[in-house]
């Protein structure tokens, strides 16, 4: 198992660090920048190929990992990766309708279904519920995958947000796959938390270096997700090897909860104000926070914690030796806390001009490390190459 982690991690991780200022470079010389608007975190253009320089690393690492290791389970998937990869590059540089980019995700999401053969094709028990029809199963899949790929692609508006959360989610699903034995998942994982380290790290501590992972990152990532989420609910699924009373459904929920939830916040505040859904505002959780004076990586840090909480829940449940049921309403109260809940006394007590409120503001205040020498360091190292 080995071999199965550190081997693609550290080829993922070498190319993408290599190659990312090269990546940079043809960003800055192309004018292929994310330009800051009203709803938008930065005062300054950003180069916006992030993306491009993962998917070097995670490519590379396929090839090499498949010397040493079957990896036969996860090649139809990095086609598909590409295929997202080039939509989202040019929506970073065109700009796609909504509509066009819904119909492309949910070709791919049937795509990944037809390629892999695998679906969410069974609850696992959840409200007693086995195996799904087949028609069913190819909907549920479609639904929760475009989903999951656009819940990705919103949370991408803090520096270091999506990046940060896409290496915890891989983490758990790589731990989980490593658990039940799956060999693919592990090195798929291991493969992309490898990739995404030098871009988050130039993301972060970079001024001449920054670069956003752009729409390329974020539905390239997402689909990732996605596959780890079938993976793990597909029928055929090892993990039910583990023990028959694990919930699989509350668990994928868990790591998915806050970046899920968030978007399910989104859409309901947009349409109940008559807005498009589709429509690009600032009533994210992470908008608040930065309102509150927290900073990117205070921002980051704390969005990870809240879904941790939700996944930390979920193990309780599962070992206390929670029913299926119990374990699924257990993570779908605490995700709608973490979200729809703390969002709304956030703005409840910003009304009012509380204590807490003022005593949030100087919490945020705290959290702002970038006059700090060690992140001058950081940056000074990482702009100089």
């Amino acid at each position: 198992m080995l071999c199965v982690t550190a081997i693609p991690f550290l080829v993922s991780f070498a190319t993408a660090w290599w190659i990312f200022k090269y990546i940079l470079r043809i960003a800055i010389d192309k004018n292929i920048v994310d330009n800051p608007n009203a709803r938008k975190l930065q005062k300054e253009p950003v180069p916006v190929l992030g993306g491009v320089a993962v998917a070097f690393g995670i490519i590379a690492a396929m090839v090499v990992g498949g010397i040493f290791c079957d990896m036969s389970q996860v090649y139809p998937l990095t086609g598909i990766m590409m295929i997202m990869l080039y939509v989202g590059v040019m929506d970073d540089i065109l700009g796609l309708s909504p509509r066009l980019r819904l119909l492309i995700e949910i070709l791919v999401v049937l795509a990944l279904i037809y390629t892999t053969g695998f679906a969410i094709d069974d609850f696992h028990g959840l409200w007693g519920i086995g195996r799904l029809p087949k028609w069913f199963a190819i909907c549920l899949t479609v639904f929760a995958g475009v989903g999951i790929i656009n819940a990705i692609n919103m949370i991408d508006g803090v520096n270091g947000l999506c990046s940060g959360y896409c290496i915890f989610v891989c983490a758990v699903f790589g731990a989980f796959s490593a658990s039940c034995g799956e060999t693919a998942g592990t090195f798929l994982a291991a493969t992309c938390i490898g990739a995404l380290i030098p871009f988050l790290c130039h993301n972060i501590f970079g001024l001449k270096s920054k670069m956003f992972i752009g729409d390329g990152g974020t539905l390239l990532m997402g689909t990732v997700l996605t596959y780890f989420v079938i993976e793990c609910l597909h029928s055929g699924s090892s993990a039910v090897a583990l023990d028959e009373n694990i919930g699989l459904v509350p668990f994928t929920l868990s790591v998915l909860a806050v970046p899920v939830f968030d978007t399910l916040k989104v859409i309901a505040v947009r349409m109940f104000h008559g807005r498009s859904p589709f429509l690009s505002d600032k009533s994210h959780l992470h908008h608040l926070l930065f309102e509150l004076h927290f900073s990117h990586i205070g921002t980051t840090c704390t969005e990870i914690l809240l879904n941790l909480l939700v996944v930390g829940v979920w193990r309780m449940a599962y070992t206390l030796g929670a029913s299926i049921d119990v374990q699924f309403y257990a993570v779908l109260l605490t995700g709608l806390g973490v979200t729809f809940g703390l969002y709304g006394y956030l703005i409840y007590i910003r009304k009012r001009n509380t204590r807490f409120y003022h005593a949030l503001l100087r919490f945020g205040d705290r959290t702002h490390v970038g006059h700090s020498n060690w992140f001058l360091k950081c940056r000074e190292q990482l702009d100089k190459e």
